[in-house]
């Protein structure tokens, strides 16, 4: 099969945005190729993908379209690849699945992001393992000169040197986790009784917390400041779900399946649709 006819996912190798669409791609079984621009450098290349609609990773090529956003991915991927599905048929199960979809988008995404990247700020040395095992091309080499860089645009673009925010952040966190369990109940899943879309975010967006073995950072982040926070969070159970998803369902080994037929040349996609 010739590879540009694959489709291909823009993607930070360490975003737990990137690793949801990856997550989805994997379990449609959707052949596809992977570029992981420097990050920073990515913000431009991503205006460029999307006529200007968005300047943020994912973003997938696909079907003659560029798709921003991994929830709009997921949709795409869901209409192209009907099977094996990851919305619920079930109409109640189905607008469980995608509020809480939105809620761990918007209510845990960002906020364990910033965390995060404030505690490798926080880490030189934890920050320079990072660069040494996740950072792309030149900076993998260079993990000192990349840790600075890092530390420089996490801060700028993330806001992630502020104290005050990590703590508002650390408590966004724990009411996400909150919020897990309550939903799970004597459950195994979020919505209904099998794998769905509001699984496959929960535990892709809670994996730079739970850091499970299947996950894109074989090392885990390794910065004092966030394993103190996550440490005694080991022993609850919305950690050991995420670490069973990830255990269960990452690798489904799903039979590859063909790239669509192209359509005809359409606008990127952003966030909420069409580009204008």
């Amino acid at each position: 099969m010739s590879d540009n006819r694959l489709p291909t996912l823009w993607q930070i190798d360490v975003s737990h945005y990137s690793e949801k669409a990856r997550w989805a791609l994997a379990w449609k079984g959707v052949e596809h190729r992977r570029h992981s621009p420097v990050p920073g450098a990515h913000m431009p290349v991503a205006l460029w993908l999307t006529r200007g609609a968005s300047y943020t990773f994912p973003i997938l090529s696909i079907d003659g379209r560029r798709v921003a956003d991994s929830t709009e991915i997921i949709a795409v991927l869901e209409r192209l690849y009907p099977e094996p599905p990851l919305y619920p048929t079930d109409p109640e199960e189905r607008r469980r699945a995608l509020e809480l979809e939105d809620f761990f988008d918007e209510e845990l995404g960002p906020q364990i992001r910033q965390l995060a990247w404030y505690e490798l700020g926080r880490d030189r040395e934890g920050f320079q393992a990072l660069m040494a095992e996740a950072a792309p091309g030149p900076m993998k080499k260079l993990p000192v000169a990349g840790a600075a860089y890092g530390r420089v645009f996490t801060r700028l673009r993330f806001r992630a040197g502020s104290a005050e925010d990590a703590q508002r952040n650390r408590a966004k966190v724990l009411a996400a986790l909150d919020r897990l369990e309550a939903e799970l109940g004597d459950g195994e899943y979020l919505a209904g009784e099998r794998f769905t879309v509001a699984d496959l975010t929960a535990a892709s967006l809670f994996y730079p917390l739970v850091q499970p073995e299947e996950g894109p950072i074989s090392e885990g982040i390794s910065a004092r400041g966030f394993e103190e926070f996550r440490a005694p969070l080991k022993e609850r159970r919305g950690f050991a779900w995420v670490e069973e998803m990830f255990r269960r369902h990452r690798d489904p080994g799903r039979p590859v399946q063909p790239p669509p037929q192209r359509a005809s040349r359409q606008p990127p996609i952003g966030a909420r649709g069409l580009a204008p």
